[in-house]
């Protein structure tokens, strides 16, 4: 007998993962208001439900390219590192105020990978999770994208916020991962260049296999992860002991649909390893 949609209806913990495309207007590369506030309701109500949620959010840098006047993503270091800190300041500004209109505090929480990979700060950061967890607010995560390295340094950087939302998953002991992506789930093939390419709905393992299906590469001018890089986000979210499913993130109602059990995007079945360490995947 497999894996059924119903046990999604009684996890408690639930990390969220939206990316750039999925906050932006397509055409404008503006902030998607009405997609955002739609958003923030959909969480502060699971918050309402008895649920904990915790939101990871791209954005910030094309937020601030945006803000900036700049039409294409910037290649040279320091201009992303610019627009990463124009652009959160101003992202968590407009979370900050419809949270608010919800009676809901949000939490920003930056990380870098050091943070991650040194034990003292990563205990850390899984106390500030925790505590803010119980007093109730929702902590909204991003890498902090103005100190950390592109490319040059890749100690200092995890590449993409599907990993990253994996490893927020994995030190808070989340049971469930929700990446809302610019796709429906894994298919087979790129569903864009072959009209063949099946859907897959459920995932068991995440073996060498299914690794070499993943595409490195984004549709989106605005994102960085592709499915690569959701496959290694789901490795480690399933070692540590969490189901993960991959979404359009077009349709933000997805995430109500997958925590009522519908047959929604792409199930990746936890199997808790005990022996499995995140610093191995970084």
């Amino acid at each position: 007998m497999g894996y059924s949609r119903e046990l999604l209806k009684d996890k408690k913990r639930i990390v969220i993962k939206i990316g750039s495309s999925s906050l932006m207007h397509t055409a404008t590369g503006k902030l998607n208001l009405t997609k955002i506030e739609k958003l923030v309701r959909i969480l502060v109500d699971m918050k309402n439900s008895g649920k904990e949620v915790v939101l990871v959010s791209s954005g910030a840098i094309a937020v601030g390219r945006n803000t900036l006047g700049l039409h294409e993503r910037p290649d040279e270091l320091s201009v992303k590192q610019a627009c990463a800190a124009i652009g959160q300041a101003k992202l968590m500004m407009v979370y900050q105020k419809i949270f608010a209109e919800y009676n809901t505090i949000a939490a920003q929480v930056l990380l870098t990978k050091n943070t991650i990979l040194n034990d003292v700060s990563r205990t850390n950061a899984e106390n500030t999770f925790k505590e803010l967890l119980h007093l109730g607010a929702i902590p909204i995560v991003n890498e902090n994208d103005s100190v950390s390295t592109y490319e040059i340094e890749q100690v200092q950087t995890f590449g993409d916020n599907d990993r990253l939302s994996a490893i927020v998953a994995s030190i808070i002991g989340a049971d469930l991962l929700i990446l809302l992506s610019d796709i429906d789930g894994l298919y087979t093939d790129d569903p864009n260049s072959n009209p063949d390419a099946e859907f897959v709905k459920i995932v068991e393992r995440i073996d060498d296999e299914l690794l070499g299906m993943g595409k490195s590469t984004s549709g989106s001018n605005v994102g960085t992860g592709g499915m690569a890089a959701k496959l290694i986000a789901g490795q480690i979210a399933n070692n540590s002991g969490a189901d993960m499913v991959i979404t359009n993130g077009n349709d933000v109602e997805n995430i109500q649909k997958i925590i009522s059990g519908e047959d929604v995007g792409t199930l990746f079945v936890q199997h808790k390893d005990d022996k499995f360490n995140i610093v191995d995947l970084m």
